[in-house]
C-alpha cells in the first residue's frame, strides 16, 4: 500500500497487546488498522499512534480489517492546551462519528490540518470550530445554500428572518420578525460567504451548525463537550 499522510482519531485496545487505530487519511478518508503489539511495554508505536501529530502510515492486508505495516512521523506533534486541545477533539469526534470509512474527502483534509494548525496558534478556536463544520456538512453531501430561499427560489434578504428546514434550507419566517428559532439573513449571507468574525455571526453559525449535524450525530455522547462544560465550570469558581 502507498504510504498516506495521516492523523490519528481514535484509539482502542484490541486482544492482549494491539491497538485499533482510527486514522484520517488524505487519499482514502477514514481507515481502521490493527496496530499488532503497540500496547506492549517494549513497542515505540505506542507513543507514535497520538493524536494531532501529522504521520505518514502504509499498511496490508485483503479483507476488512487491515495491519499497520509503516509509520513514520512528518512533524511534531501540534502544542494544543485547554480550550485549543477540546476544540481539537471535537474535530476529532465529528470525524470519528460522521465519516464514512474509505472515502477520500481531499479538501476536508487540507481544512483539517490547516485547523489544527490555527487551534495550535493560541486565537480564538469559535471562527475555526465553525468554518470545519460548515465544510464537514458541504463534504457529506448535507451542505445548504445560504443564499436563495429554498422554498421561493427568491434571494435571501439581509434584514430579514428565516427558518431552517433539515436537509431542505431556509425559508422567509411568516412575519419575517426575529425569533430564537430564526435567523437573520444577514448573518446566513455571512455563512455562505465564509466570512464568520462577528460574535453575533459566529452565534448564529453556532447554532445553525447544532441544527444541522444532530440528526447525523444523534445521541452520541461527545467526550470533548463535556470537556468544554468542565473547563467552564472551573472557571466560573
Amino acid at each position: 500500500m502507498e504510504r498516506q499522510l495521516a492523523f490519528v482519531l481514535h484509539t482502542r485496545p484490541y486482544r492482549e497487546t494491539s491497538q485499533l487505530v482510527e486514522l484520517f487519511c488524505a487519499g482514502v478518508g477514514r481507515q481502521t488498522l490493527v496496530a499488532r503489539g503497540s500496547r506492549s511495554a517494549r513497542s515505540p508505536l505506542k507513543a507514535l499512534l497520538q493524536p494531532f501529530t501529522p504521520l505518514s502510515v502504509s499498511w496490508r492486508g485483503k479483507g476488512e480489517l487491515k495491519s499497520l505495516e509503516q509509520l513514520e512521523v512528518e512533524g511534531p506533534p501540534l502544542q494544543l492546551r485547554e480550550v485549543s486541545l477540546y476544540s481539537a477533539l471535537y474535530l476529532n469526534e465529528l470525524l470519528y462519528y460522521l465519516l464514512e470509512r474509505q472515502t477520500a474527502y481531499p479538501e476536508l483534509f487540507d481544512y483539517y490540518r490547516q485547523a489544527l494548525q490555527l487551534l495550535s496558534s493560541d486565537g480564538s478556536p469559535e471562527p475555526v470550530l465553525r468554518q470545519f463544520e460548515l465544510l464537514l456538512l458541504e463534504a457529506l453531501g448535507y451542505g445548504i445554500d445560504f443564499t436563495l430561499d429554498a422554498l421561493s427560489g427568491l434571494p435571501i434578504e439581509p434584514q430579514r428572518y428565516y427558518l431552517y428546514r433539515a436537509e431542505y434550507g431556509f425559508v422567509l419566517a411568516p412575519g419575517s420578525v426575529p425569533g430564537a428559532d430564526r435567523f437573520e439573513g444577514r448573518h446566513l449571507l455571512a455563512m455562505g460567504d465564509g466570512r464568520l468574525s462577528s460574535a453575533d455571526e459566529l452565534q448564529a453559525a453556532k447554532r445553525f451548525c447544532r441544527q444541522a449535524l444532530k440528526p447525523y450525530l444523534g445521541n452520541r455522547p461527545l467526550k470533548s463537550r463535556e470537556l468544554f462544560q468542565h473547563l467552564s465550570a472551573r472557571k466560573m469558581q
